[in-house]
């Protein structure tokens, strides 16, 4: 375990007082530098508790006395120094300042450990470099003053030396004493009025120097930090503008006038009336510092203040031809702020004139400054979805869809010609790239805001894409045969290339999008995919695209157009009729052979990289036919074995997702598998004809087969895992592939054991429909408890799968949205599964009255229990056709458990199949409810039997029908956040081993380590919780004991422990979050030998924490137990994270007293 700076502070020490003894050159200075950082990391680390004290064996106060020793040495460097080392010093200290006002909490500094005394003495050995130095040493004490302002604050003596200091005529000495006199006047504004007075005399006078005076005027800005003092310095600082004679410090008051107004909301009317007054001012320097003032108060979020800008008068200035476009971009951005601030509340009648505005924007957007143009564009489009959200007009004959329609054909029209630029023979401008990508982002926007519009956006996307190839196509047949420097051609030509490619991508992304919001609308019709094909085919045919982007496009189209034949099949949508399903099929089959076409063609150029990612792609929307190809492929490309085992573990995964996409591919797309020449026998489709309930027994005719093919994609998802195990790569960076796929060799495992039931026959003889005799009704009575024994057990083994999926979802922070989603939608599909087996026989016992009474905790109350908290904010008719049946589960007493952010299921084309197999599994379980109501025929419980088992056959059909996906993430090759944790005696009499007496409680020190954060992770983790868990059952012997402590992976495959332990962690949370103050302990006493207990981290910059806790284990017999442990963490938006433990729980050691 890595030390703490408070146990780091004796050897600081010793190394800082042996570099200042040192005789080498440059060792001095190299140790004041090397002490600096150390500084600052313990100047962020919060106080030092007992538990450090314990953890590391300090003595109290041990870290006070190393610090006030260390800042003490550093003091008598500086009076004793020569000016780089006093340099080193000062710029130790400034780093510190920087570094204390970012943290947003308020802690004591570092400085604070110091005694009063120290503080002091720190401040006389300082002072004396002032009263002998010369100007800059007086310069470095000043600012050395202002770094410690907090200490020496109180004292008059340099209180005087800052102020008189203002006096001095040499610009370093005043503008040190500046940067002292602020740092102080955020500690007092007695201080602060008194500099202001002084500030005030010296921007007067005309004797001082213009760079003291203008260093003064900048001042003005720092010295407010209270409404009263800021008015006073409003007021003083307007006086004095009317003074200024010269344009400098003309352009710096108004600079400061504009930031003490923006701390101050009665001032903020009247700085930009000031303002306002200067737009129409000469020079032109004016005009720019007013418009950067007035885009300053702004853009700071005052809100308030837009309604007091004159927006007629800002876009006049719009047509000035004079005015720089860097004014025109700042007139733009604060136009857009303004307007966006104005429209939500703005009546119709105030909206008089706005046709003139728009019209004065549409001239701007066609400025030949392409940054003016585009931001013009973007001003247009985010005012028009403004007037979109109103339900009036915003001028009488003024359609504001319509306007939205004209702004998006602007934005299509100017991507047109960027493109049409960059294929003439001028050299190529680098940002056309990114001002592409703004411009379609400027379209995404608009569909994520308006989903109606797709259709229009897609149009219009469509054409665009199909302009850009048949654009190109053009420079081909040119050639531009007439220039001289073919390479400097050939060059241009290759850069055209990329940003027609790249544009092209972008496009895509909206082209996903606007299909996304089609399709969760249901109106995702065969004319908007017939109209894609010619415009994938336009980008296949392009010889100047890279292969990959084809391959892009093929597997776009051929994902959703999967999903719509995934829904067509489970919901056969009004939208398409039996001939078009036919249409989709031959279609997605289609685009999967001209992807693999692109896949062959860039194989052939070993453009292996290319290849992976395309891999990926398809493995991420379910195009497993291709993601198989690739993988076996680049298997026997590759040098190192850790890569072969990665590439290895893909093809069987591939594969095996393959075999189960083929039981539902129609016939004719059995040409894929030719396509792929793939040698082993193809499996045949399933024959289960979706919606139709057999009345007969039919239905088992074809499980064999399925069976055996889903059991051969099992044992290939467990041979991809083993492979990926095998990988010696840094620990834990393949833990969240591993766990995936064992998830999901586990979920077919299950689906498997259910179809194995139903090759067992009802009986020995078929059955007919007149009724049963005595000994047929006892054989059916006893397979169906048969039976219904097994599917409880199955059904309690998918609910565990879908909580161990939500578990994976919330162990790895820094997943991706996308990713996530998929995770849940895996947990959702196994919630349902559980559902449905348990339910299919439920009601087919003769002791149905009986059933009507289930104790709460039983399994079918759970199975209902879980899936309505998955999906009562997604699906609210499901919903409610599943509380229907608390009749025969009781209402559960205990409300739904915590659903953080990351636990929610956002609706997408992916998981409304889904969603769709939930809402027909619960209608099917209401229709078998309704039909036991009330049965007294003989027959009815096997009719009943029948229609479940059916049921949950066509369930598990729909299930298979939707496109299996993959997790983005699941290709992120890295260690995941994690945590370990250290635990010690607090009687510190045995680092090496923790032991209590029988009958006594154990009281630790524990620290939590959190482990591979990266730099810029861009979350921010406020809370961190830590459960301990011990039996009496948990006893271990002397070996185990030691082999626990020392192993990285002791918890490993201990998912059982691991979901137990996050389930009560996820409660005691969800009270946390209800009450204030949690910030300590919460136990549970060792009844029945056994004790939990909750503990609260504050860490610190390093991922690191420190608490203390006493484990109540009076009750526990002699022995050696294993404490074993779980910890989260709540990020900044609530969202709930479980960190993945990295070792294993301390052992303790109960031994029996002496006098016993």
């Amino acid at each position: 375990m890595e030390r703490t700076s408070a146990a780091c502070a004796l050897e600081w020490s010793i190394d800082l007082e042996k570099g200042l003894r040192s005789k080498k050159p440059g060792k001095c200075l190299d140790a004041i530098l090397q002490t600096g950082p150390r500084l600052e990391q313990w100047d962020r680390e919060p106080t030092i508790n007992r538990a450090q004290y314990n953890m590391f064996g300090l003595i109290l106060g041990e870290d006070k006395l190393f610090a006030n020793a260390i800042f003490l040495r550093l003091a008598n460097a500086f009076r004793s120094g020569d000016r780089d080392i006093k340099l080193c010093v000062v710029k130790i200290f400034l780093s510190m300042l920087r570094n204390h006002k970012k943290g947003s909490k308020q802690r004591d500094g570092i400085l604070f450990k110091c005694t009063s005394e120290n503080q002091l003495e720190l401040i006389r050995r300082v002072k004396t470099s002032f009263d002998a130095g010369d100007v800059e040493s007086r310069a470095l004490v000043l600012v050395l003053f202002g770094c410690w302002a907090e200490i020496a604050k109180d004292s008059a003596e340099i209180r005087y030396l800052i102020l008189s200091s203002l006096c001095s005529h040499d610009i370093l000495q005043v503008e040190a004493s500046l940067f002292a006199g602020l740092c102080f006047c955020k500690l007092s504004d007695d201080f602060a009025s008194i500099l202001l007075e002084i500030l005030v005399n010296m921007v007067k006078s005309s004797e001082i120097l213009p760079t003291v005076r203008l260093a003064g005027v900048r001042a003005f800005a720092k010295i407010c930090h209270s409404s009263t003092l800021a008015s006073k310095a409003y007021e003083a600082g307007l006086k004095l503008l009317s003074d200024f004679a010269g344009e400098d410090l003309l352009v710096a008051m108004l600079i400061s006038l504009s930031k003490i107004a923006s701390k101050s909301a009665n001032l903020i009317p009247r700085q930009l009336g000031l303002l306002s007054s200067f737009l129409s001012e000469e020079p032109l320097h004016l005009r720019a510092t007013a418009l950067k003032c007035l885009h300053y108060i702004v853009v700071r979020g005052i809100c308030f203040a837009a309604s007091a800008i004159s927006v007629k008068g800002l876009i006049s200035m719009l047509d000035e031809p004079d005015l720089p476009p860097a004014l025109h971009c700042g007139i733009l951005q604060i136009v857009r702020k303004v307007l966006l601030y104005n429209l939500v509340t703005m009546p119709s009648i105030d909206m008089i004139g706005f046709s003139e505005l728009f019209t004065i924007l549409e001239n701007v957007s066609k400025s030949p400054i392409m940054a003016t143009r585009h931001l013009a564009l973007r001003v247009l489009v985010e005012i028009s979805i403004q007037l979109m959200g109103r339900k009036e007009k915003a001028l009488e004959g003024f359609d504001s869809t319509a306007l939205l329609s004209t702004v998006i054909i602007f934005v299509i029209d100017q991507i047109s010609l960027m493109v049409r630029t960059s294929l003439d023979i001028r050299p190529l401008d680098s940002g056309k790239e990114r001002n592409g990508e703004e411009l379609l982002n400027l379209l995404l926007l608009v569909v994520e805001k308006y989903p109606n519009l797709s259709q229009m956006v897609l149009d219009n996307v469509c054409l665009l894409t199909e302009n850009i190839v048949n654009m190109q196509d053009q420079v081909i047949d040119s050639g531009e045969l007439d220039l001289q420097d073919h390479e400097i051609m050939e060059c241009r030509r290759q850069n055209r290339i990329y940003v027609a490619s790249k544009l092209l991508l972008y496009a895509s992304k909206v082209v996903v999008a606007c299909l996304e919001k089609l399709n969760q609308a249901g109106t995702l019709t065969k004319r908007v995919l017939d109209k894609m094909g010619p415009v994938v085919e336009h980008v296949t045919c392009c010889s100047l695209f890279d292969r990959f982007s084809c391959t892009v496009h093929h597997l776009l189209l051929h994902s959703h157009v999967a999903y719509c034949f995934m829904l067509n099949e489970v919901e056969k949508n009004d939208n398409f009729d039996r001939n078009s399903s036919l249409c989709l099929k031959d279609y997605s089959a289609r685009h999967k052979l001209l992807a693999l076409d692109c896949v062959k063609n860039m194989l052939s150029r070993k453009d292996n990289w290319s290849a992976y990612k395309i891999g990926k792609y398809a493995a991420h929307k379910g195009a497993w036919s291709v993601a198989t190809f690739v993988f076996d492929h680049l298997v026997t490309r590759v040098q190192s074995n850790s890569c072969r085992g990665w590439l290895q573990s893909l093809a069987e995964f591939a594969d095996s997702e393959r075999r189960i996409q083929l039981l539902i591919l129609p016939e004719k797309g059995f040409n894929l598998v030719h396509g792929l020449k793939i040698n082993e026998a193809v499996p045949k489709p399933v024959k289960v004809v979706l919606g139709e309930r057999d009345q007969g027994i039919n239905w088992k005719l074809d499980l064999l087969s399925n069976v055996d093919n889903l059991v051969g994609a099992c044992n290939s998802i467990r041979s991809s895992r083993d492979t990926m195990r095998a990988i010696t790569i840094s620990v834990h960076a393949l833990y969240f592939q591993t766990w995936f796929l064992t998830l999901r060799a586990k979920v077919l495992e299950s689906v498997v054991d259910i179809l194995n039931l139903y090759c067992k026959p009802l009986t020995e003889d078929n059955m007919d429909n007149h009724g049963l005799d005595v000994a047929q009704g006892s054989r059916f009575l006893q397979w169906v408890t048969s039976v219904t024994c097994s599917l409880n057990q199955i059904s309690s083994q998918l609910l565990r799968l879908a909580q161990e999926f939500n578990l994976l979802a919330t162990s790895f922070m820094g997943i991706d949205r996308k990713s996530l989603n998929i995770l849940l939608s895996h947990a959702l599909s196994c919630s349902l599964l559980a559902f449905s087996t348990a339910f299919s026989l439920f009601f087919a016992r003769t002791d149905i009255e009986n059933s009507l009474e289930v104790s709460e905790g039983c399994l079918h109350c759970m199975l209902m229990h879980d899936l309505l908290w998955r999906l009562q904010h997604i699906d609210c008719e499901t919903s409610a056709k599943l509380r229907l049946l608390w009749g025969v589960c009781r209402r559960p007493k205990n409300p739904f458990p915590l659903q953080s952010r990351n636990q929610m299921l956002n609706i997408s084309c992916e998981t409304k199949g889904l969603l769709m197999a939930c809402n027909y599994a619960v209608e099917g379980v209401v229709a078998l409810q309704n039909e036991a109501k009330g049965a007294k025929d003989d027959k009815i419980p096997y009719l009943i039997t029948k229609d479940g088992l059916q049921l949950l056959l066509d369930i598990i059909t729909r299930w298979i029908f939707v496109p299996f996906q993959t997790p983005s993430y699941f290709f992120r090759v890295r260690p995941c956040i994690s945590a370990e944790l250290f635990a010690v005696n607090n009687d510190n009499i045995n680092p090496d081993e923790i032991s209590v007496l029988s009958g006594f409680h154990l009281s630790l020190s524990l620290c939590l380590q959190l482990k591979n954060v990266p730099l810029d992770f861009p979350v921010h983790l406020s809370k961190f919780y830590c459960i301990l868990y011990c039996r009496t059952s948990f006893q271990e012997s002397y070996l185990s004991e030691r082999k626990g402590q020392m192993q990285l992976n002791g918890q490993d495959g201990g998912f059982d422990d691991m979901l137990y332990l996050n389930d009560k962690l996820l409660q005691h949370v969800a009270r946390s979050t209800k009450k204030a103050g949690n910030t300590g302990c919460r136990l549970k006493s060792g009844d029945s030998g056994t004790v939990d207990l909750y503990v609260y981290f504050e860490l610190n910059e390093k991922g690191r924490g420190f608490s203390t806790c006493l484990l109540d284990v009076s009750s526990f017999p002699v022995g050696s137990y294993r404490i074993k442990w779980h910890s989260c963490c709540v990020d900044n938006e609530d969202s709930y994270w479980s960190l993945v433990p990295l070792n294993a729980g301390p052992v303790f050691t109960v031994k029996q007293p002496l006098n016993d």
